[in-house]
């Protein structure tokens, strides 16, 4: 698995993702965020576009996520995550922001070293960051909690459910 950061802001690219593979695969089709890759034999299975947040030059905004949908849960949106943070701190910026919207996002950005800010924004979504403020278990099941008051599919209330008050150890 090779990860790659393509560019920073404020340079963009569009990069075509096959939009059945990849969800919000149309998303990385604007040339207004820059983006970072894995790719495995060549092939992008994962993909994360960012900018600068608007109103904070220190910060960075991951936009969208998406991993190939045959690629899911072996690991490598945690990683590319992780990997594209650990970049952007090396690159300048204090922080990184991402808001996420499901549950198994939610999980993933955990392992990748992010955590719940207490905060909820744009569509509502739950803002995270790293590094992190606060990875108690309390802080872990208040961002539980919240997705879990929406109109979830039946596997993301079950992923809920299951889930206990620990946050997932960073991969």
């Amino acid at each position: 698995m090779e990860l790659v950061v393509r560019n920073w802001p404020p340079e963009g690219e569009a990069m075509a993702l096959d939009h059945e593979r990849f969800i919000y695969g149309g998303k990385f089709n604007t040339g207004r965020t820059a983006k970072a890759v894995a790719r495995d034999e060549g092939a992008v299975v994962a993909a994360v576009a960012f900018n600068e947040d608007r109103t904070d030059a220190d910060t960075l905004r991951f936009r969208y996520v998406s991993v190939r949908v045959d690629r899911r849960a072996e690991g490598i949106g945690p990683r590319l995550l992780a990997f594209a943070a650990e970049r952007a701190r090396e690159h300048g910026y204090e922080r990184v922001q991402i808001a996420v919207n499901n549950p198994y996002a939610y999980e993933a950005c955990y392992r990748a070293g992010f955590t719940f800010t207490g905060e909820e924004t744009g569509m509502a979504e739950l803002l995270m960051t790293t590094p992190p403020e606060d990875r108690s278990p309390t802080r872990y099941r208040a961002g539980l909690e919240l997705l879990g008051k929406r109109d979830l599919p039946a596997d993301q209330a079950e992923f809920i459910a299951q889930a206990d008050d620990t946050p997932p150890e960073r991969r």
